[in-house]
């Protein structure tokens, strides 16, 4: 079985100067699971709109396209179906020509952190689409709230080659999975693991029948990591999966596209 590597020392505090930002927000119809949770895609959504309104209200959204490498969704409580949520978020972390951006994700009014996230984010010139390095308005907005801390942009997933497969089955994103920069979102590489998990408490019966109340199988907390590798395009792909690892590959030449760590997963019964 494959290591699981990770820093597990990522989660840095939210800084004592600096810019941070916050979005009031809450899961509504389309964010939840049937027992009434927020979906890891909904969430992972939750941490780009909140990423790109903080480099908008900041002025600088036009000098730079964010690509993410990698991002990590560390969950304590889910938020549940209309819970108001605070989600704040800083710049945790720089390199040459990408950055580290920490949020979390607490009751609104405060409380001790439902979910916290960490993610990679490479800096691309505006109009090449290269990555390109961060500029000095930038570093004059985040550097505060940096406070020197280094990040690099190595990749720390292993591939499956030479691993025994415990799971392999087909995948599809559709059209409607892609987005501006027409390839499938990031968000969307969440919905493989958040389908495997969606199977365990819908095996449930009164889960599934009665969407959410007293009883059944529910997951209680997760910690799990996405890698992006290649940008995909609506199609067909396969879904591996060996000890904690998932990965996305091309149906025909293998390609990786994106892995998946899954690093803890708790439930409960009786979620309600």
């Amino acid at each position: 079985m494959a290591k699981a590597i990770t820093d597990q020392n990522e989660m840095r505090p939210l800084p004592a100067a600096g810019r941070t930002f916050q979005l009031t927000m809450r899961p509504l119809l389309g964010d939840c699971a049937p027992s009434g949770r927020i979906r890891l895609d909904a969430l992972a959504r939750w941490f780009q709109d909140v990423a790109f309104a903080d480099v908008e209200e900041a002025g600088v959204a036009d000098v730079a396209v964010w690509v993410l490498r990698r991002t990590r969704i560390q969950v304590s409580r889910f938020p549940r179906f209309g819970e108001h949520c605070d989600i704040v978020t800083f710049c945790s972390g720089l390199g040459r020509m990408w950055a580290e951006r920490r949020t979390s994700v607490v009751p609104a009014g405060g409380g001790e952190p439902l979910v916290e996230g960490v993610a990679l984010w490479v800096h691309l010139d505006p109009a090449t689409r290269r990555p390109s390095h961060v500029t000095d308005r930038e570093l004059a907005i985040y550097a505060e709230a940096i406070d020197g801390h280094r990040v690099n942009a190595r990749l720390r997933h292993p591939g499956p080659e030479g691993l025994r497969l415990e799971q392999e089955r087909g995948w599809t994103f559709p059209a409607v999975d892609c987005d501006l920069a027409a390839h499938v979102n990031n968000t969307a590489y969440w919905k493989p693991l958040e389908e495997e998990l969606l199977a365990a408490e819908l095996a449930a019966p009164d889960i599934a029948a009665a969407a959410g109340t007293n009883g059944g199988t529910e997951l209680k907390a997760i910690d799990a990591e996405v890698e992006f590798r290649s940008g995909a395009q609506p199609g067909e792909f396969r879904f591996l999966a060996s000890g904690p690892y998932r990965w996305l590959t091309g149906a025909d030449d293998g390609e990786i596209y994106g892995s998946t760590l899954l690093m803890n997963a708790e439930t409960t019964s009786g979620s309600n």
